[in-house]
């Protein structure tokens, strides 16, 4: 069922959708639990998930940014207070929902960006590590994957996503040692793309480089996602390749009105007006 982008704030929601007014298509996905640094509580999962739910299904979002209702925060990990008074039947249905929403957060098709504007650590990291760009504000000082610390390991696919992102030996670094990354840090290990210029917002800079992405045709930018999502797992010459693959997501886009409109702007030397048609 295709579900209307509507704003979360006004029913002190702990997460919510927010389009952009100015930049139509652009749309963040709102963590409101200032109070505890949006640690990733009961009530917070079930509404991130129904927002992820409204995005999958939205024929209008270019660009989903996930970040903070509120500057100096991300997503501190799981609610620890909340998860101290759990069953472990419950811990393991947590665990098992918070799985599920991060695969969600990858699965979409559109392109997603976490704009880190405070701690990511623990499970807050695993959130952006499911997004397909991360960007960290350059005041930020607190970046990792702590949870050695405490006895466990990353649990909600910090150990996949951070090895295919930066390598097995960094990822090994990073989760044995439970360092903690300042943002510029945290850029330098590839753990995010962009960091903030300084007295800027991580947010500023997602938005930034969400305008560059939505600037661009809606349905190749979900044809290269798709394309680019399937590499670890497709082999690049055999049979059902990765070549095989993207020439599957290439051919459909030639028979597109917005392929039409490209080759007619570029011909009127103007900028193309898509319409993910």
């Amino acid at each position: 069922m295709r579900r209307s982008i509507q704003t979360g704030r006004a029913g002190g929601a702990e997460a919510y959708l927010e389009p952009c007014v100015e930049h139509p298509g652009i749309v963040s996905l709102m963590l409101n639990r200032p109070k505890a640094k949006n640690a990733i509580s009961l009530r917070l999962l079930e509404e991130f998930q129904t927002c992820l739910d409204t995005v999958q299904s939205s024929k209008t979002t270019r660009v989903l940014i996930v970040r903070s209702s509120t500057i100096g925060a991300f997503c501190a990990g799981a609610d620890l207070v909340e998860r101290a008074g759990m069953s472990k039947a419950q811990v393991d249905t947590f665990l098992a929902d918070l799985r599920r929403a991060l695969g969600a957060l990858e699965g979409l098709p559109v392109p997603t960006v976490a704009a880190v504007d405070g701690p990511a650590l623990g499970g807050g990291l695993e959130l952006a590590l499911a997004c397909d760009l991360r960007v960290a504000g350059h005041a930020v000082t607190k970046i990792g994957l702590p949870e050695v610390r405490l006895g466990i390991i990353p649990g909600a696919g910090g150990t996949q996503r951070l090895t295919r992102l930066v390598g097995v030996a960094k990822a090994k670094d990073l989760i044995f040692t439970a360092r903690i990354l300042t943002a510029v840090e945290a850029h330098q290990m590839g753990v995010v793309d962009y960091v903030s210029e300084p007295e800027t917002t991580g947010y500023d800079r997602a938005l930034q480089l969400a305008l560059q992405i939505s600037a661009n045709a809606p349905l190749a930018l979900k044809a290269a996602k798709q394309a680019i999502s399937r590499v670890p797992e497709l082999g690049l010459e055999t049979g059902g390749s990765r070549l095989d693959f993207e020439r599957a997501s290439y051919e459909p886009l030639l028979h597109t009105k917005d392929r039409l409109e490209a080759l007619q702007a570029f011909r009127e030397k103007r900028a193309p007006l898509f319409r993910g048609e």
